[in-house]
């Protein structure tokens, strides 16, 4: 499940139809409010949050609307209405996906060449991999260049019981950073706190930034890089106040 598929904005967006966006604790947690009315999920699902940090996420997003309702740009609610509808129903299936990821993750492929680059992405992933398999016994293979080199099962394994451990709002924010990163260990680092979510998108694209300093940047390229990294901050914002 590629958390950042599959979405599509309305052929007519819908126009702003509140005042004020507030924030509510009830049974169970937290609730977004839009006058009078409780947020819900696209199903008509009572959107019950379970931290305030997190409702408040939500609610700022709500509160950045204008004369129309930008869904595209409202990752936290997305976020949190796949992890109401979607993850309680299909949690294994997204726990194989992740551990698929990780099975020929990113930064375990670094480049066969310039030498310049090969340093880059050697420096920037042994840590982080290094760390992984300190803190959740993760060992993977390194390789170099694109040939497919199978990783341990039990790494593969762990990465599954990893993403089994979440709850469906952490494991919703696992599986849409996963595919954010093309890699499983950059998105785990992320949920633990290791890097930011700006740093963790900067590590995902060493070969991408290389690229760039090389030919140059290319506009439709520099649009998506800019919109990916709020993702990625979001992604960050939403860890964050999960264990707020």
């Amino acid at each position: 499940m590629d958390l950042r598929k599959g979405f599509h904005e309305p052929a007519e967006k819908p126009r702003k139809f509140y005042k004020a966006v507030t924030v509510a604790e009830v049974d169970g947690g937290w609730q977004v409010r839009l006058d009078s009315r409780n947020l819900r999920t696209p199903k008509a699902q009572l959107m019950i949050l379970p931290t305030r940090a997190i409702a408040e996420l939500v609610a700022e997003e709500w509160e950045a609307q204008t004369d129309v309702i930008e869904m595209a740009t409202m990752h936290a609610t997305r976020l949190a209405n796949t992890a109401i509808e979607t993850i309680g129903g299909s949690r294994e299936g997204v726990a194989d996906q992740i551990a698929d990821y990780a099975g020929s993750d990113l930064v375990c492929y670094v480049a066969e060449a310039p030498p310049t680059l090969v340093s880059r992405q050697q420096a920037a992933w042994e840590p982080v991999l290094a760390r992984a398999e300190a803190e959740e016994g993760l060992v993977f293979e390194r390789c170099t260049g694109i040939v497919h080199r199978e990783q341990p099962g039990e790494t593969l394994t762990k990465v599954r019981e990893i993403a089994l451990s979440l709850d469906d709002f952490a494991l919703a924010g696992l599986a849409f950073g996963v595919p954010l990163f093309g890699s499983a260990v950059l998105a785990i680092g992320l949920l633990r706190g290791w890097m930011t979510g700006e740093a963790a998108y900067d590590l995902s694209r060493i070969d991408e930034a290389f690229q760039e300093e090389t030919w140059g940047v290319d506009e439709e390229a520099a649009e998506r890089t800019a919109r990916l990294r709020i993702e990625a901050r979001m992604l960050d914002r939403w860890f964050r106040a999960l264990a707020a």
